[in-house]
């Protein structure tokens, strides 16, 4: 275990007196790369200074946290998610379903969610996270039963009393099944009231100040669950309150029927119709693009949250990400809902995604029809991809510049990884050892320079508690 040397002061008095991060065993910045030096330098919520590999910091700090064991990486970014989903996993209704009948399956459960649950789920969930070296989350909550209209609000105090970075989207639905959608009349909304709703909570909520912790983003459900007015008008208020804009998208070949059938185009054509193809907008999953909308996606500046252990789980497809990035798409990485994940996860999601991507890239190289379509080695899928994916990648999903890399000026949200478990035990390459060997918990996690993980464990939350407390939840909107 690596151990501070001021250990009479408490972890998060670092916030103010300073800390050096001290020479660990190799730093990864998606930009810069990998290398080997003397570590950063955090003060504030920022770090001040990269060191030389053998030098001392001409920074002040008050305390060296010793890294010579861990491997430095950005905080992890999870770019899709949804947390009350947290309640519901491995649940026995939903089991063995592709999307479609997962969802039915799943809905009248959801319709019994209360405010209770919403905050032990998302503290769970961002517990999880936390754990696994994520500092920002995305979550995508769409359910608003009857008295579950502050759902947005519930979140946003539960992420800051876990101190984890917190891109929270209105979701929303308003197409019941009794106008052709697929969500029950229970828990959708009209279009007024989730519109006022969406800029109420950008008022009060939403914060475009650097280093921010908590922002918020307009997201109807999918095009199957909302009004085609609705989705322009959520465009326009977001262009009017300039933030940024997320839904579900071509996630399986039943969305594309369904969009083919209810409005007659595809979905990519209906997110133009729509008013959402430009650069406020990433798409959740992004399997189901033929080539010539992969090149509308990308000239129009959108981007897609990759999230391979979902569409596994559901058989719903691969994510094109090499194809997407060459089209100039932007791509990040989702745990997805933890019922079709099952869990929350992000250095196991950069796995996941690393192995799905090798699969995908094989898979181009088998349907070659001559030696033009062979795949070239170049495009061989990589550990620092996957990792760039699940940092750089996702920063950009959400338009922070200061996040997802360690660099001067950046926001100080680090992630370290030991590798004294024994399934590390033989490997050579640190930073490839992460997912080829499986990490799956973090050794220490900074957000906005306060250590929320120290030693593997959470600073200030009683895990056995707030699991005790969410089990509990869970059974009450079993029954």
């Amino acid at each position: 275990m690596s151990t501070p040397t001021t250990s009479a002061t408490p972890p998060n008095a670092l916030e103010t007196d300073g800390i050096w991060v001290k020479n660990p065993l190799v730093t990864f910045d998606p930009v810069a790369g990998t290398t080997t030096d003397g570590g950063v330098v955090v003060q504030g919520q920022t770090i001040v200074e990269r060191v030389a590999a053998g030098a001392t910091p001409t920074s002040r700090y008050a305390q060296t946290l010793d890294a010579s064991r861990l491997v430095l990486l950005p905080g992890l970014i999870n770019t899709h998610h949804h947390f009350y989903q947290t309640l519901t996993r491995a649940h026995r209704s939903a089991l063995n379903k592709p999307l479609f009948p997962w969802l039915q399956a799943l809905y009248p459960v959801w319709s019994g969610l209360s405010e209770s649950m919403v905050d032990v789920s998302t503290r769970l969930a961002g517990a999880e996270l936390l754990l696994s070296g994520c500092t920002t989350a995305v979550d995508h909550h769409y359910v608003f039963p009857q008295g579950l209209e502050q759902a947005i609000d519930v979140q946003a105090e539960a992420m800051a009393s876990l101190g984890l970075r917190a891109v929270l989207t209105r979701g929303s639905m308003s197409l019941g099944e009794s106008a052709g959608g697929l969500p029950p009349d229970s828990v959708v909304q009209d279009n007024d009231t989730i519109l006022a709703d969406s800029a109420r909570l950008i008022d009060r909520w939403h914060s475009s100040a650097a280093n921010s912790m908590c922002q918020i983003v307009l997201a109807p459900c999918s095009p199957f669950s909302v009004t085609t007015q609705l989705m322009r008008d959520t465009a326009e208020l977001a262009a009017q309150r300039d933030v940024l804009l997320h839904t579900h998208l071509a996630e399986t070949a039943d969305e594309n029927e369904f969009c083919l059938q209810q409005f007659g185009m595809r979905p990519v054509d209906y997110m133009e119709h729509c008013g959402w193809l430009n650069e406020r907008a990433w798409f959740a999953h992004g399997i189901h693009f033929n080539a010539a909308e992969i090149e509308r996606l990308g000239a129009a500046g959108c981007g897609v949250s990759h999230c391979p252990t979902s569409n596994m789980l559901l058989a719903s497809g691969i994510c094109p990400i090499h194809e997407l990035e060459a089209a100039g798409v932007r791509v990040g990485l989702g745990v997805d809902g933890s019922a079709s994940n099952d869990g929350s996860n992000m250095i196991q999601e950069a796995r996941q995604a690393l192995l799905l991507q090798r699969l995908h890239t094989q898979q181009r190289q088998a349907a070659a029809l001559d030696e033009s379509d062979v795949v070239d080695s170049a495009e061989v899928v990589r550990h620092e991809d996957a990792l760039r994916w699940a940092t750089l990648g996702g920063a950009q999903l959400i338009q922070r510049a200061d996040l997802g890399r360690i660099a001067v000026g950046a926001a100080a949200d680090l992630s370290l990884f030991g590798l004294d478990e024994v399934r590390f035990s033989g490997s050579e390459d640190p930073l490839a050892a992460l997912l080829l060997c499986g990490a799956h918990k973090a050794e220490h996690v900074m957000v906005n320079g306060k250590l929320r993980v120290s030693h593997g464990e959470l600073v200030d939350i009683d895990l056995g508690a707030l699991v005790h407390e969410h089990s509990q939840q869970a059974r009450i909107l079993w029954a």
